[in-house]
């Protein structure tokens, strides 16, 4: 069987930088991802999911907290998909960006957030991304022992084309760090994961921050996974947590041959551009 196990880590992130640092590194050393073959983190873990902090607590790649993805990745011999930092790019834009690590801790992926979330909901909720960051501009997947993966950044699951690309470049588990809120959280977030996963016939990984009431941005929380039929194997609720899951690839394999979507598609009709 082709299974592995997913440690997701639903951190809550404080306003210190370095205590964030701190303290995953002290959650990793209770020995919670000593079975775990991929550590997955939340979007922004090293920082307060605030637009005007983002340029703050930026860094360059290879900085202190790509440093400290590198050497848990190592150290615990896991692939680390490293949910999310500000990344200072070497344009001088900030970025919303995950990096990915193989088992020996050097970098293996780098996905940018395309879709930045600029919502004005009225009398609920008003946030915009690109008041300080820059978007990405490209769905890639990363290799690894068992099968391609992929990162999509939160707002990035709300289209269609940042799942299916590298569906059809042979992903089978597509990551999502995120961090919905309480408006679009309770109204969408397990629904966003059961669609993506079951049109694209994969794993879905959301690894969220714990909520935290007194904070600018207040997070959903409620990690998930969710398989390739579209079933939730695993949820969270909304507090500080984490959860060792095991999937199997092999059942990709077996729902892709069931119910033939992707091989189904009419692309002389109509194509991805």
């Amino acid at each position: 069987m082709n299974r592995i196990k997913i440690a997701s880590l639903q951190l809550k992130v404080r306003e210190d930088k370095y205590e964030n640092i701190e303290k995953l590194a002290e959650l990793i050393a209770t020995g919670i991802v000593d079975e775990a073959d991929i550590i997955s983190l939340p979007e922004m873990w090293n920082c307060p999911y605030q637009t005007e902090l983002f340029p703050e607590y930026a860094e360059p790649e290879q900085g202190d907290s790509w440093l400290a993805l590198s050497t848990i990745a190592r150290k615990n011999h896991a692939y680390m998909v490293g949910g999310s930092i500000p990344e200072l790019g070497e344009d001088g834009k900030v970025y919303n960006t995950c990096y990915v690590f193989d088992r020996e801790g050097r970098q293996i992926g780098k996905h940018r957030k395309v879709h930045l979330f600029d919502i004005f909901v009225t009398g609920e909720q008003v946030f915009r991304e690109s008041d300080t960051l820059s978007a990405g501009n490209s769905f890639d997947t990363f290799e690894t022992e068992w099968c391609p993966m992929a990162v999509n950044i939160c707002f990035d699951i709300r289209f269609p084309e940042s799942s299916r690309i590298p569906a059809l470049a042979g992903a089978k588990v597509i990551f999502n760090p995120a961090s919905f809120n309480m408006t679009t959280g309770p109204a969408h977030w397990e629904v966003a994961f059961r669609q993506r996963a079951i049109e694209n016939q994969v794993y879905m990984v959301g690894t969220a921050a714990a909520r935290d009431p007194g904070a600018g941005y207040i997070g959903y929380g409620h990690s998930i996974i969710c398989d390739p039929w579209g079933k939730v194997i695993m949820q969270m609720d909304e507090k500080e947590g984490h959860a060792l899951t095991e999937i199997d690839l092999d059942y990709v394999d077996e729902v892709r041959q069931k119910l033939p979507l992707l091989s189904a598609r009419r692309t002389d009709v109509y194509e991805l551009r």
